[in-house]
């Protein structure tokens, strides 16, 4: 089979849709399909359409409809697309009328889609490979954030929770990713010299951001909104703690009882959180254990079986 994946965005930036596209390019190739990645569709020949953001990709899944009308189309949908555009946007809800699936990165992004169309819709975790085992550093208690800056993410938020942990602490933070603006740039710079708990790395290459994640005691995500955030998948198969924000897509990836998840957006309750989770052990213990329960959702084989299974559903 011939397939087409449109993702929006610069070919070889490393925002979570070019990651995307790329590791499901892998594993239909691995699966003897034939496969291209183009940010838009411009007639080419496909037996396939895989569209990743059901708004920015609409131009390319109505074009492609128009012309093809026969021809299987998916639409995967982001978190801007679940948690923001579908209640807003006439051409995001377009997008999922006319797919023939709607793929979802975890169970928890079938809240928002019309009950009407809930049948179409799939779930796909995203794998991850394991890092090589790293020790943790001794001198410091490192939680590290993996994310580029922009306001989405709520990048800042762990910074600011550590500025007033107690003395004794030693919890620092290594924060990794690129400042996706001038002033996110200036605020992490300005936050460096005013917080000696808090370096941030910039970008990193995805090789050394999975070594760093698997070295820290802890991973925070602090985001706004996520569909299903590609660094907890990391975070889970290199058995790494997560704290994350109380929001839908990281309920969805964590489990809705998963006992590290604070309030979005709550500074105090980030900073009890990560002082519980560097002074008491059982606490941290737990964490890894539950992430470690949900390692099987997030392994390569699980991800192609998916995969497999839905292009029968589609012949």
């Amino acid at each position: 089979m011939r397939i087409l994946i449109v993702t929006p965005g610069v070919r070889g930036s490393r925002t979570g849709n070019q990651i995307t596209a790329l590791r499901w390019a892998r594993i239909l190739r691995g699966l003897r399909h034939s496969v291209a990645i183009a940010s838009s569709y411009e007639k080419q020949a496909c037996d396939l359409l895989i569209a990743l953001h059901a708004r920015k990709s609409a131009g390319t899944i109505c074009r492609f409809r128009q012309a093809l009308n026969s021809v299987p189309l998916i639409v995967a949908l982001t978190g801007t697309d679940l948690y923001g555009d579908l209640g807003r946007s006439p051409a995001a809800r377009k997008s999922i009328d006319l797919a023939d699936y709607v793929i979802l990165l975890q169970p928890a992004g079938i809240e928002p889609i019309p009950e009407r169309l809930r049948a179409k819709c799939r779930v796909i975790y995203q794998s991850a490979i394991a890092s090589s085992p790293r020790r943790p550093l001794k001198r410091s208690f490192e939680v590290v954030i993996s994310g580029h800056l922009r306001p989405v993410k709520d990048p800042f938020r762990a910074a600011y929770a550590v500025r007033h942990l107690p003395i004794d602490s030693r919890l620092c933070i290594t924060h990794l990713g690129a400042a996706l603006s001038a002033e996110m740039r200036r605020r992490a710079d300005l936050e460096m010299l005013r917080n000696t708990r808090y370096r941030w790395w910039g970008n990193v290459p995805h090789w050394r951001s999975r070594q760093l994640i698997a070295r820290g005691r802890a991973l925070v995500l602090s985001s706004r909104m996520e569909g299903g955030a590609s660094v907890i998948a990391e975070s889970i198969v290199n058995r790494t703690p997560v704290i994350a924000s109380d929001i839908s897509g990281n309920r969805g990836m964590l489990g809705a009882d998963y006992p590290g998840l604070f309030a979005c957006g709550n500074t105090l309750e980030l900073r009890s959180m990560l002082w519980k989770v560097e002074q008491d052990v059982s606490f941290r213990n737990e964490l890894r254990r539950r992430v470690t329960a949900r390692l099987p959702n997030h392994s390569p084989m699980t991800e192609q079986r998916s995969w497999r299974k839905l292009i029968s559903e589609l012949s």
